[in-house]
């Protein structure tokens, strides 16, 4: 029986693990499928199992059960994916590809928060294999990658279904605006994000820009504002071109001066004194998060934008929320039969906008459209 069909048996419900719930967002990933009737059991998979099993008493609503796994083991990948029908891998891109071949092992469907590019590029070559096995594997369901993807997809379709640039921007203010260091999300991925050489596409080809390139400045909707950004290695760059037929593209992403200054300290710092100061920073529950999707054709343009604010029953803020929710509603919609693509795909060949926005506008996002007549 396939993971559409078990799910159908039982009343459109399906059993959930989550790879890194002890980490940054497996938290709120929980929190969201903890009130989800359509997740029935959940399985937090962590290799420090004191923290996974404090994510389960904190935010698993009595359903959910910790369990240890290095997930670099497959045998013990496999083995405690037995009888799981969707993973919710929120762990270390680094481990997107151990965790893929598990659930082909166990037939479980696969859901990652994204590949950071490079990453992604080569989990794109498991797609025969997971259309074979009649399963899907959506590769970036998070904020950005994930909800940013989809939203191209709405404003190509304003465009008329194709566009000729895109441009995705992401920006993020703390509310609060503690003395304290609280980045927006997980320390590891903001590292990554500031010191590996960001991608671009220009004249259709994929192009290199140098860590930290400056993006201009962005006017963000309040409570941002006017604010600094630079380019970023993103995953949306690289399924962007072939998706939306775009020549242009880029991701800019605008962070709190003083945060990034301190992010770049770490990159340049032990791997204890990262995790050090990775186990001591706690993302704000205050901040709130806007995501922009810009997609111009000929003389016109359509915005796509998205407001992400605290969640208050959470107790979380809208950076880690907006990135926890996407992934949270894909395990919704594939438990209600909306969504049944089998293959490794990017959100925007799968995921429909409409309803998605309907799943998150309950988790605190805000969406908008907009389209006028005028080259940026």
């Amino acid at each position: 029986m396939s993971v559409f069909e078990s799910a159908a048996a039982r009343g459109n419900t399906l059993s959930v693990a989550i790879l890194g719930a002890g980490g940054t967002v497996a938290p709120a990933i929980v929190c969201d499928l903890a009130e989800s009737p359509e997740a029935n059991e959940l399985v937090l998979l962590d290799i420090d199992l004191a923290k996974a099993q404090a994510t389960a008493d904190k935010f698993g609503g009595g359903k959910a059960i910790a369990m240890q796994l290095d997930a670099r083991n497959p045998r013990a990948m496999a083995n405690a994916l037995d009888d799981i029908d969707v993973l919710v891998n929120a762990a270390d891109h680094r481990i997107n590809p151990y965790a893929m071949r598990a659930c082909l092992e166990v037939g479980s469907c696969y859901i990652d928060l994204g590949g950071l590019y490079w990453m992604t590029q080569q989990q794109l070559g498991l797609d025969q294999m997971f259309r074979d096995a009649g399963l899907l594997a959506l590769l970036g369901m998070g904020a950005a990658p994930g909800m940013t993807n989809v939203m191209a997809a709405v404003a190509t379709a304003a465009l008329g279904g194709i566009a000729e640039r895109i441009d995705v921007t992401a920006g993020a203010c703390d509310l609060e605006s503690p003395n304290g260091f609280a980045p927006p999300y997980a320390v590891e991925a903001l590292i990554d994000e500031l010191t590996q050489k960001p991608v671009v596409l220009r004249s259709s080809e994929p192009l290199e820009l140098e860590p930290l390139t400056d993006a201009g400045i962005v006017d963000f909707p309040e409570p941002i504002g006017e604010a600094p950004a630079i380019y970023t290695l993103h995953s949306e760059l690289l399924t962007f071109g072939s998706s939306f037929g775009c020549s242009e593209c880029s991701f800019r992403l605008s962070l709190d001066p003083a945060l990034r200054a301190r992010m770049i300290e770490l990159a340049e710092a032990t791997e204890d004194e990262r995790r050090a100061a990775a186990d001591a920073a706690r993302p704000s529950s205050k901040t709130v998060s806007v995501h922009m999707v810009d997609a111009y054709y000929a003389d016109r343009h359509a915005r796509v934008a998205c407001k992400t604010s605290p969640v208050e029953r959470w107790g979380m803020g809208g950076s880690i929320v907006a990135t926890a929710a996407p992934a949270a509603a894909a395990v919704r919609l594939l438990a209600r039969g909306q969504l049944h693509s089998t293959g490794a795909l990017p959100p925007e060949a799968c995921v429909d906008g409409a309803e998605l926005f309907v799943e998150l506008e309950g988790r605190g996002a805000e969406f908008s459209v907009a389209e006028s007549v005028g080259r940026a």
